[in-house]
């Protein structure tokens, strides 16, 4: 299926059904008073979580989205009929905003949450609800109130514990490969990820944490260049950064270039989002199996970036150095789930 994450419908409610001026008339009944019932209800359109899609791509081909309007009063104090509400099932992680107010009508961050996105009409009132003592044969009535329209933007962000970042071709794919259970495209050219992969990671039996890869930052994403910038809303969530590094090339006159590499992600993700900047981001330099001086690099990035957070040197392919990380990262995020409770 393929993975969309934003698009952008609108969504009509029906129209309240009139209320009627009516009379009884029977035979052997005179002046029998008025009847005129009310109108339906229209029908009512509402989001709801649903944990089972993980895409908006129903809403990317249906765009207009319209309930029935309530059905009108009747003579002999019958009532309209309401209209069946729509109920459209989203990804939890979807957040719902009206495109011309610019207002966030609701964020799905629960399974099973029901937000409503547009209220249908109120029925009208019959002429029987104008009785009076001094008004035996009253002929008002109201017409039904109108629904709402809106024009609605949906941004899917993904709920993950760890998010993880790079340049094309670092081995994101591959360390979610080999410490979850997700099946990224690995291949050696850039790009192969065209969309972000969860994986859940597995720890012990009672403890567990998802990751979130992205493809791959390159220069100018924050303006467009290249796939990685479409899909830096998903980072947003997370509790952690993983910014993984390939320093497989390195020797004496390549290190500056790595950290070039390094320091165009700090700053891209601070022209898309700087609060992205004010989360915990882990260096992981990847690819030790064929790198040299692996030690003597470490020390020259942390000197040179004056780096404070965590530094990890691993190698994806051959799951060296991996079991530490994922048992950091465990501490880390049962440490701040603590703190959230």
């Amino acid at each position: 299926m393929k993975f969309i994450d934003e698009a952008t419908i609108e969504v009509i409610s029906g129209n309240g059904g009139n209320g009627v001026a009516s009379f009884r008339r029977e035979k052997f009944i005179p002046k029998g008073g008025p009847d005129g019932g009310d109108g339906g209800r229209g029908g009512s359109i509402y989001a709801i979580a649903d944990n089972n899609i993980n895409t908006l791509i129903d809403f990317r081909y249906s765009r207009i989205h319209r309930a029935k309007n309530g059905q009108n009063g009747r003579g002999s104090d019958r009532y309209g009929a309401s209209a069946d509400d729509i109920f459209l099932k989203m990804p939890v992680g979807t957040i719902i905003k009206d495109i011309d107010t610019g207002y966030i009508i609701a964020d799905l961050r629960a399974n099973g949450q029901i937000e409503l996105l547009a209220a249908g009409g109120l029925g009208g009132l019959g002429n029987l609800h104008f009785k009076s003592s001094i008004n035996r044969t009253p002929r008002q009535f109201t017409i039904g109130s109108k629904g709402e329209c809106r024009r609605i933007n949906l941004e899917l962000r993904l709920f993950a514990d760890i998010g993880l970042l790079g340049m094309p071709n670092s081995g994101k794919s591959t360390l979610i490969s080999k410490i979850s259970n997700a099946k990224p495209k690995i291949a050696d050219y850039p790009f192969t990820t065209l969309h972000p992969n969860l994986g859940l990671v597995r720890t012990s039996v009672n403890k567990s944490f998802v990751v979130a890869d992205i493809p791959g930052l390159v220069s100018g994403a924050a303006k467009g260049v290249g796939l990685g910038h479409i899909f830096l809303r998903h980072l947003k969530r997370t509790r952690i950064l993983l910014h993984i590094v390939d320093i497989a090339a390195y020797n004496e006159s390549s290190i500056d270039k790595i950290i070039d590499d390094i320091n165009m992600i700090t700053e891209e993700l601070t022209q898309y989002d700087s609060e992205l900047l004010l989360k915990s981001r882990w260096l992981v330099l990847n690819k030790i199996d064929i790198a040299q001086n692996i030690n003597e690099s470490k020390e020259i990035i942390r000197k040179k970036l004056r780096w404070n957070e965590p530094i990890f040197t691993i190698s994806a392919m051959k799951k060296l150095g991996i079991a530490e990380l994922v048992q950091e990262l465990q501490v880390y995020i049962d440490r701040h789930r603590s703190i959230d409770l």
